[in-house]
């Protein structure tokens, strides 16, 4: 039995207009006319939605929890009602996402003659820093099921504790985990997002947790507040001309975000808002397809080291040459999830992040892809070819 709901635009609230089919690189292929309304189309026999039956489930659930949370005294409430208690916030995702706190190159300023330093803090008022090997982050995406799945497939993962997984992660080196906590689309619930905040608080002092949902309301963003989050994780495509005011209210209530973008226009929309931490999909959410080399070909987008937007990859990132790659053209980090849920890939995948150092943005359009350093900037001797030998006298001559 198919049901076909028609859905005017005004219902979804902050959906943005439908996104103009795009080639791989992010240009249009065609323009679409606009369409004032949606059609959506599903069969009761299969528990797969795409997204915007997903978005329009989202807010019909999300006005029963503004129900619930209406009262002023409530937690929630008061979590969106407050602005950042500090002038100087912790900005621990961020800290997070940049790997500060294990940087080798990071000299600390009152190790730095009177010069540096006068140098340092012109170039980081201009939002630059000096050119220095990166050091990449590894984003795990905790999650049973996830919306590319094929219809009628059962859960990839099963697990009955998000948190102690999202311990086991951060124990084995990553420095995000991502939440999710809807559950017809993930398999996760708001209780596990707390849990696995106790959990990784006590296990590292570094390590950010960041609550992953379809969101389509403000209460979300109290309810990752009130859940103790880093950040939640906003979707380009989901929240357009709105995403302006969602990333004001993240900020003013203490709450990091990270913007998920998939094309061009996107990346350039969230630029235009300002966004901090950006993460390009090789998933096509509304098209329900995998571009492999997406990510890749809008690395370019990017300022370069130390600029002031964090960039991150993910999307059907499978193997660790495939996260080699992405993090090789620029990138700071590469979110991973199908691959390491359930497996015994998690420690390879961690390792391959944690025990190199990655060339500076600018330099990652010079051929230099296939070299790999190590944590040193040394070049590293590896199964690739024509890998030169540090220890060679005419390397790199």
């Amino acid at each position: 039995i198919l049901i076909t709901t028609r859905v005017t635009t005004a219902a979804f609230g902050t959906w943005s207009l439908p996104r103009q089919k795009e080639s791989s690189n992010g240009y249009n292929k065609q323009h679409l006319k606009h369409a004032s309304v949606l059609t959506v189309t599903h069969s009761m026999r299969s528990s797969h939605e795409d997204l915007y039956a997903a978005v329009h489930r989202k807010e019909y659930e999300m006005k029963a929890v503004n129900q619930q949370h209406r009262s002023t005294t409530d937690p929630v409430r008061m979590a969106m009602s407050y602005m950042q208690e500090t002038a100087n916030p912790k900005m621990r995702l961020a800290r997070a996402l940049r790997r500060v706190h294990d940087d080798p190159f990071k000299e600390p300023k009152e190790n730095m003659s009177e010069k540096d330093k006068a140098r340092k803090e012109q170039m980081e008022s201009h939002g630059l820093q000096e050119m220095t090997m990166r050091r990449a982050s590894f984003i795990v995406d905790i999650k049973r099921k996830s919306l590319s799945q094929p219809p009628n497939e059962k859960p990839f993962c099963r697990f009955d504790n998000a948190g102690m997984v999202a311990e086991a992660m951060v124990r084995l080196g990553a420095d995000v985990v991502f939440v999710n906590v809807d559950y017809a689309s993930y398999g996760g619930d708001l209780s596990e997002l707390k849990t696995s905040v106790n959990a990784v608080r006590k296990t590292s002092q570094t390590a950010a947790v960041v609550m992953k949902d379809i969101v389509v309301d403000e209460i979300q963003l109290g309810l990752a507040k009130e859940a103790g989050a880093d950040g939640i994780l906003l979707i380009a495509s989901v929240l357009g001309p709105s995403l302006d005011h969602f990333l004001d209210l993240a900020t003013m209530i203490g709450l990091e975000t990270i913007v998920e973008c998939h094309t061009r226009n996107e990346v350039q929309r969230s630029l235009e808002a300002m966004a901090t931490n950006i993460l390009v999909s090789n998933y096509d959410r509304i098209g329900q397809e995998y571009h492999p080399q997406q990510a890749i070909k809008l690395a370019g987008m990017f300022p370069g080291s130390g600029g002031p937007i964090i960039c991150l990859a993910g999307g059907g990132i499978e193997t660790p040459e495939q996260m080699k790659r992405h993090l090789a053209v620029g990138y700071d980090g590469v979110v991973v999830g199908k691959a390491v849920m359930g497996s015994t890939k998690a420690p390879e995948f961690i390792r391959a992040v944690r025990d190199r150092s990655l060339l500076p943005a600018e330099l990652s359009q010079w051929g230099l892809e296939e070299v790999e350093f190590d944590p040193q900037g040394n070049p590293m001797p590896g199964p690739k070819e024509n890998i030169p030998d540090p220890y060679d006298d005419d390397a790199y001559q």
